[in-house]
């Protein structure tokens, strides 16, 4: 979609004045969902951890509304790592770091990777940082035998949503080895993350036990984790998503273009804080999650972008490939279909 401004304005000025009414930050607001969702997360986990002398099937049951309420806090990491819950940044880093420990996520690496993402979300001369790595359809054919079986292994289900979480949030956010040691700060939040995931361990086994404490949290982390990845991944790989090279590549238009609104029900929408209207968030980074809804109900140029259903996001899994011929997304079974573009190593 292109935005509409008069001529006269470029698209950033126009964008800006069109969203900054949304940007505003209300720090009782912020303190309100902070304040709840800790309260309903941690008697949530506490009911778990009582149903463990129940039936362990009735600790699965509550599995999924404790997952829930760690994503919404992990939304507010989120919101808090873009300077968009409090108004003060030092709250926000403070709220981000506990948030952090609890999500495996060490705050301040997440963060400066996080804004990479932002900075080059779309461009296929910047990916690296914060993204689901995307080849187009010219790479993958370009690639060995055992090059594009490793890209199949990597773009599966399966490691999406099982082997990919556990290794990104329990692994590499232990010791991210793609960070400079030149990233200070990173680094120190790395290692003080650390410390504060060890605290809680022994804290868990001093007090309910270590088996009580696997059964809780190995699903917990798993579930969580999962739909996490699952959230930020099927926001940007759908059909008609946005990719261009550098000289072509417009920070707008892969806002817009790049970034699907995820029709979601409203309590889903509750539960994820609302980072399914995807593309004004990365439109502007600024606005609270607590405005995103709003602004998508009172701008109408907000409700003309790729709409996703739960359904038709499933049906996005499959799409593998940037196909720069057509424009679009393509599945790997498409490729097979072009047997002109093959080549073997």
């Amino acid at each position: 979609m292109q935005p509409t401004q008069p001529q006269a304005e470029s698209a950033a000025s126009y964008w800006n004045r069109l969203l900054a009414p949304y940007m505003e930050r209300s720090p009782k607001r912020a303190l309100f969902q902070l304040v709840t969702t800790s309260a309903l997360f941690i008697l949530s986990w506490a009911a778990m951890v009582w149903s463990l002398d129940v039936s362990y099937w009735l600790t699965l049951a509550l599995l999924l509304p404790t997952s829930g309420f760690l994503i919404r806090l992990f939304i507010f990491q989120h919101d808090c790592g873009h300077g968009a819950f409090f108004k003060s940044q030092r709250i926000n880093n403070w709220v981000g770091f506990f948030i952090g420990i609890l999500m495996l996520t060490p705050y301040q690496y997440w963060r400066r990777t996080h804004a990479s993402h932002h900075a080059s979300s779309g461009d296929l001369d910047r990916r690296g940082y914060g993204d689901v790595n995307t080849l187009t359809v010219d790479e993958y054919l370009a690639l060995s035998k055992r090059g594009r079986l490793r890209y199949r292994i990597y773009r599966s289900i399966t490691v999406l949503l099982l082997v990919g979480p556990i290794y990104q949030f329990v692994v590499k956010h232990r010791f991210p080895l793609d960070a400079p040691r030149s990233w200070k700060r990173e680094w120190s939040s790395i290692m003080w993350t650390n410390v504060g995931i060890i605290v809680l361990l022994v804290l868990g086994w001093q007090t309910i036990g270590i088996t009580k404490l696997l059964l809780v949290q190995v699903p917990l982390v798993m579930t969580s984790t999962a739909i996490g990845i699952w959230l930020f991944y099927v926001q940007h790989q759908f059909e008609d998503t946005y990719w261009r090279n550098t000289p072509e590549w417009d920070f707008h238009r892969a806002g817009l273009e790049g970034s699907s609104y995820y029709e979601l029900p409203a309590v889903l929408h509750w539960f994820t804080g609302n980072i399914g209207y995807h593309h004004i968030h990365h439109l502007s980074s600024r606005i609270p999650n607590y405005h995103l809804r709003r602004c998508f109900r009172e701008q109408p140029e907000m409700q003309k972008v790729t709409r996703l259903t739960i359904w038709e996001s499933v049906k996005c899994a499959r799409l593998k490939l940037w196909d720069q011929a057509s424009g679009k997304l393509v599945g790997f079974s498409e490729i097979r279909q072009r047997p002109s573009l093959r080549t073997d190593h």
